[in-house]
């Protein structure tokens, strides 16, 4: 989708290995005629996943971007900006799930979680507002979790900051729904069939069996649709989850 049949940008931020759901979502994007600004931290890993865009025919721009670092947020939409092209879409996919039980979590494990989890949410997201009011259109997406909804030992900290950004999109909704700015949070409810966890816990995903974990490209597929709803029937959260998974 673009801007009056004019070429748009849309950024995603939190991209990481190829089968993820960063780069799912730059794909996506790139697919629908967006020109994807595609941040994370490692560069050789958004070199890739620009190379497969650019590759397939569509436009992306990798930016190197620490998201807790607000120096690094504001050099990723002057990027954009510089490009000349109207933000359309921007996609808040950084996290880092840990789990520690109460009294074994230090504070800077607590903050280093919600300065990823939740702190990093509000840059990408006063960043994304400030470039898209003017126009009076875009949308903003947050990607949460389980933990958003239902807090549990051993992801105390885990639960504070995702139960952050959802708040934090909430209020985000309610102030720039009336200006023509649609933000959504979508609640990941299962495991997510990536490298994360086909490579880190290989065993788990192996026990979820056919269809028991979220599939990147169609997770992808629902951020898309939110983005292209009519604003007189707009969904704030929408929650995924296999069809097997347990509420």
């Amino acid at each position: 989708m673009t801007t009056a049949g004019k070429l748009a940008a849309a950024i995603v931020v939190g991209v990481g290995p190829r089968a993820g759901l960063g780069a799912a979502l730059s794909r996506c994007f790139a697919r629908e005629g967006l020109h994807v600004f595609v941040a994370g931290r490692t560069a050789a890993q958004l070199e890739m996943v620009t190379a497969d865009i650019r590759q397939a025919g569509g436009r992306a721009t990798a930016v190197v971007t620490d998201t807790t670092r607000e120096p690094d947020v504001l050099r990723l939409f002057k990027a954009v900006q510089e490009s000349g092209l109207p933000l359309e879409l921007a996609a808040y996919n950084a996290g880092n799930n840990r789990w520690s039980p109460l009294l074994d979590t230090s504070a800077q494990m607590f903050e280093d979680l919600w300065r990823v989890c939740c702190l990093g949410g509000f840059l990408v997201g006063r960043e994304a507002a400030r470039g898209m009011v003017p126009h009076g259109r875009g949308s903003i997406l947050f990607t949460g979790a389980t933990a958003s909804v239902r807090g549990r030992p051993p992801f105390t900290a885990f639960a504070s900051a995702k139960a952050g950004l959802r708040s934090l999109s909430q209020a985000m909704a309610r102030e720039f729904g009336p200006q023509g700015i649609h933000v959504g949070h979508i609640v990941i409810d299962g495991a997510i069939d990536g490298d994360k966890i086909n490579q880190g816990l290989p065993d788990y995903a192996k026990s979820k069996g056919a269809d028991g974990m979220l599939n990147i490209d169609a997770i992808a597929g629902a951020f898309w649709y939110l983005h292209t709803q009519p604003r007189s029937a707009w969904t704030q959260e929408l929650d995924l989850r296999p069809f097997k998974e347990t509420f």
